[in-house]
């Protein structure tokens, strides 16, 4: 694993860190898994006793069926991404990112970044936020790769703008301490 101080020799000063909440995102995922299955539970017997009737209790268990699979799907994605992502962190230095996921580090310096990209703005629904629908972004690389960033990364607009300053206008952050 990668030290905090092996990266500051190559990239410079260290700046400020981001961690993702990963705690959080299986939080969520769990209660996506509840309210699927529970969802499902319901909505199965329901279709069965709806058979033949024509009395709303189709609609209640199309109602139940959807609940209950659309909160499965997104919380085996959320699960799923939990697992990606797990300890992520981006460090920010000098003259680029540290971008940290369970343990594997990767140096990425500014002139390898193509832009900040796929930007979404704040959704202003109830409970956005806790959901993960708040704002989110994708690092573009010059290889093509793209690291998305979500409302679960701690101060992501910052890293945003920190990253936009560096890459687009040539402002590059300052670190504290002793530069390599």
């Amino acid at each position: 694993m990668m030290r905090r101080t092996d990266a500051a020799r190559e990239l410079g000063g260290f700046v400020r860190e981001h961690r993702t909440d990963g705690s959080r995102r299986l939080r969520l995922a769990g209660i996506l898994l509840v309210v699927g299955a529970v969802g499902t539970a319901l909505g199965v017997p329901v279709a069965i006793a709806s058979v033949g009737t024509t009395d709303g209790a189709p609609e209640l268990a199309g109602l139940l069926l959807g609940v209950g699979l659309v909160g499965l799907g997104l919380g085996v994605w959320r699960l799923i991404q939990a697992r990606r992502t797990r300890e992520q962190c981006f460090d920010v230095h000098e003259r680029g990112l540290t971008h940290r996921v369970a343990g594997n580090a990767t140096l990425i310096p500014w002139a390898d970044i193509e832009r900040i990209g796929s930007a979404s703005a704040e959704d202003g629904r109830p409970l956005a936020e806790a959901r993960g629908a708040g704002f989110g972004f994708a690092i573009e690389l010059r290889d093509a790769r793209k690291i998305r960033v979500d409302t679960f990364t701690e101060d992501a607009r910052e890293l945003a703008e920190t990253i936009h300053r560096a890459v687009s206008l040539g402002q590059f952050p300052q670190g504290r301490g002793r530069r390599p």
